[in-house]
């Protein structure tokens, strides 16, 4: 019970963090494998993908309800979401992750180097394309970070949220909600592959779904209330803890 009791915990923080930015896997993930350290560990992350999926859709429809979504250009590129979180979660099985392992705090931290050298990027919507031309450069960054998702997976929101900003034009609030969208597809798709090999606690995923729907009914209210400059600064944060924590994993562990 203890152990459920902490698990539920980890969840509602990281349905906060993830409703408002993404990034929730960072809390939840070492949580759990903190929690129960003798489980095998893709049982543990189908159980992670188990109890966020939930949270993420619940933040996607509050999102939706209050930030204006160009739901004709999203729809198809969270299928390509989708689509690229399977061959991920495909490609994996063939190919080391090594090489993206070590690469990825340099990525993150060229990230975050450049969003606060830009200090107005991202507090106005100003959305760079229109109609069909949005429609494919949203599916080509869906498609790309869905498979980045699959196939390895820390940073996928913040990712998905600094391209939505840099690329489209989005301001961060706009961003975050898109994110959260194409979050749902790529959970989905991890989900099913999880859930086809028996790696998920369908008992335990159950009560960290509660928990992490009300931390992003929280995250989610905050982050309307206070607009694209809260949701930038958290970004901020959750990429500096993500340049600590993938760093630590591929040089100091």
């Amino acid at each position: 019970m203890f152990e459920l009791l902490t698990a539920a915990a980890a969840s509602l923080l990281a349905g906060f963090v993830d409703a408002v930015v993404g990034g929730g896997g960072l809390v939840l993930v070492p949580a759990l494998f903190g929690v129960y350290p003798t489980s095998p560990p893709a049982t543990l992350l189908g159980t992670n993908k188990g109890a966020s999926v939930w949270g993420t859709a619940w933040a996607t429809v509050q999102y939706a309800r209050r930030v204006s979504l160009n739901w004709a250009a999203l729809a198809p590129a969270a299928a390509f979401a989708l689509v690229g979180g399977f061959l991920g979660a495909w490609a994996v099985t063939l190919v080391s992750t090594d090489g993206l392992r070590k690469a990825l705090p340099l990525i993150l931290l060229a990230v975050l180097a450049y969003t606060l050298a830009r200090k107005d990027m991202g507090r106005h919507h100003a959305p760079r394309f229109q109609g069909m031309a949005e429609t494919l450069v949203a599916g080509g960054i869906a498609l790309v970070i869905g498979f980045y998702d699959g196939f390895f997976g820390p940073g996928t929101g913040s990712f998905f949220v600094f391209l939505f900003v840099r690329v489209l034009g989005y301001d961060f609030l706009h961003a975050s909600a898109t994110a959260k969208l194409m979050n749902v597809a790529t959970n989905a798709a991890a989900l099913s592959l999880f859930a086809y090999t028996g790696h998920i606690w369908w008992h335990v995923a159950a009560v960290m779904a509660v928990t992490n729907v009300l931390g992003s009914l929280l995250g989610t209210h905050m982050a309307l209330r206070r607009g694209a400059g809260f949701v930038r600064g958290m970004f901020v944060v959750v990429v500096g803890l993500l340049i600590l924590k993938t760093g630590w994993d591929a040089f100091l562990r």
